[in-house]
Parts: structure tokens; C-alpha cells; sequence
């Protein structure tokens, strides 16, 4: 298992982070509206999977904000938010903060978590998503990863954003 911090305490991550050049595992993700959403939903889009904790914290809600101004610069990305929040929280999310272009989809029933290698293992976010960032060229090989050390704390923007840059 890898390990993470949250609050500066070490926390286990069940194996399985991609690497770069792998090919990505198909998935079911919930959207808000309940229905299902596979990655080859998003066939001919680069994406940049932004996974996190919740919705509801701080950090979580500054990424999103930060990668759904960032995606307008570019035609051929496509930002995904992944968490185990209810669909219907990302829904009210994305109202609330006036974010009509985001994707938020949810980890309910879905084996993301684990064939991602991002589910938390221990500790009191045990079985939520630790933040972690993947993006996927348009033929779904991983480009750039980021399992974010400590959880609270925000990805790196400047090296996502330059990989970014590289494809498209």
C-alpha cells in the first residue's frame, strides 16, 4: 500500500495509481442525474480526472474552480470531479457555485476507488478518494499523475497545466 498524509499523519492508499504510459481502466461513474457514466463517454477528449475527498471542503471546491477556469483555454480537455459524494451533492454543488460546464461524478457503487488505487484504507477518511490527479490523452494512456502527499493541501496547477500544454 502507498501512503499519503492527512493532517500530517500517515495514511494507507490501496495499490493500483496508474502509471504514465499505462492504459486507463474503463469505469462507471454516477453523474448527478443518476445515470452512468463510462470513460468512453468521453471519447476524443484529453481529460483531466481531479479526484478528491468531498465536494464540501475547501481545498476540494478551489480545485475544481481553479481546473473549470483552466479547461476554457483549451477546446479538447475535459475536466472530470471525482468523489464519493451523493450525486445529488455534486449536483447542488455545481448550482450553487454558477459551475455549468464542470462533470462532477461520483464514486457511489462504483469500483473506481480501487481500480485507481486512490481509496483510502485507513484512518478517519478511510474508503473516501484521496486527491490525486490523472490526466488521459485522447486514446486514454496516462500522461501525468499526482497522488497529492498530504490531503489537505491542493494539487500542483502549474505542472498539470503544463502537461496540458504538451497535448494539445
Amino acid at each position: 500500500m502507498r501512503e499519503v498524509k492527512f493532517k500530517d499523519k500517515p495514511t494507507k492508499i490501496v495499490d493500483g495509481f496508474p502509471n504514465v504510459g499505462e492504459q486507463a481502466k474503463d469505469f462507471e461513474l454516477i453523474r448527478p442525474d443518476l445515470s452512468v457514466a463510462q470513460l468512453k463517454d468521453f471519447d476524443g477528449k484529453i481529460k483531466l480526472l481531479n479526484i478528491f475527498v468531498s465536494l464540501d471542503t475547501p481545498v476540494c471546491a478551489k480545485s475544481i474552480t481553479a481546473f473549470d477556469t483552466a479547461s476554457k483555454a483549451f477546446m479538447d480537455l475535459i475536466v472530470l470531479n471525482i468523489s464519493m459524494d451523493l450525486p445529488f451533492a455534486a449536483s447542488r454543488f455545481c448550482i450553487s457555485s454558477q459551475m455549468e460546464q464542470a462533470v462532477t461524478l461520483s464514486t457511489f457503487r462504483s469500483a473506481f476507488p480501487d481500480d485507481y488505487g486512490v481509496r483510502i484504507a485507513d484512518g478517519p477518511l478511510k474508503g473516501l478518494c484521496a486527491r490525486a490527479i490523472i490526466l488521459l490523452g485522447k486514446d486514454n494512456r496516462v500522461i501525468y499523475t499526482e497522488l497529492v502527499e498530504e490531503i489537505t493541501q491542493e494539487p500542483n496547477y502549474g505542472a498539470v497545466l503544463d502537461a496540458i500544454k504538451q497535448v494539445v
